[in-house]
């Protein structure tokens, strides 16, 4: 089954520019009450992701950072590089690799390699076990 069927699009996730500084993702991820964060770059390209432990290990790591500050954090500090790459839209389930990683989804691209969305590891679990002989 192609992994169009489980795709989560764009518009429904919480993204940031590569731009970003580390103030403008933490406020998107308090305002949208998440936990990781996708981070695209001017080209709408998938380029990696950060998590609130990576914010608080930043913050933990900078004893001189103070929440005043945060504005002048760059994201790219923090960001973890394609941790999972991303796969296209034309993938089957079957193709989908079940490691992924660290994260609870995987990153979704068209042909043209831009961002379109995400596949979670639930989802695909899901399918897996209803589909189990």
């Amino acid at each position: 089954m192609n992994i169009a069927f489980f795709i989560t699009p764009k518009t429904q996730v919480v993204y940031a520019k590569l731009t970003s500084t580390l103030r403008q993702a933490f406020e998107r991820m308090k305002y949208y009450n998440c936990h990781e964060l996708i981070i695209l770059n001017d080209k709408g390209e998938y380029v990696g992701f950060i998590s609130k432990e990576d914010i608080i290990r930043k913050i933990k790591n900078s004893p001189q950072l103070h929440f005043k500050d945060f504005n002048k954090v760059d994201i790219l500090d923090i960001i973890k590089y394609l941790i999972n790459n991303p796969i296209n839209i034309n993938y089957n389930v079957e193709d989908i690799p079940l490691s992924m990683n660290d994260t609870d989804f995987l990153p979704v691209a068209d042909d043209s390699n831009k961002f379109i969305g995400i596949v979670k590891k639930a989802d695909i679990l899901n399918y897996e076990k209803s589909y189990a002989v």
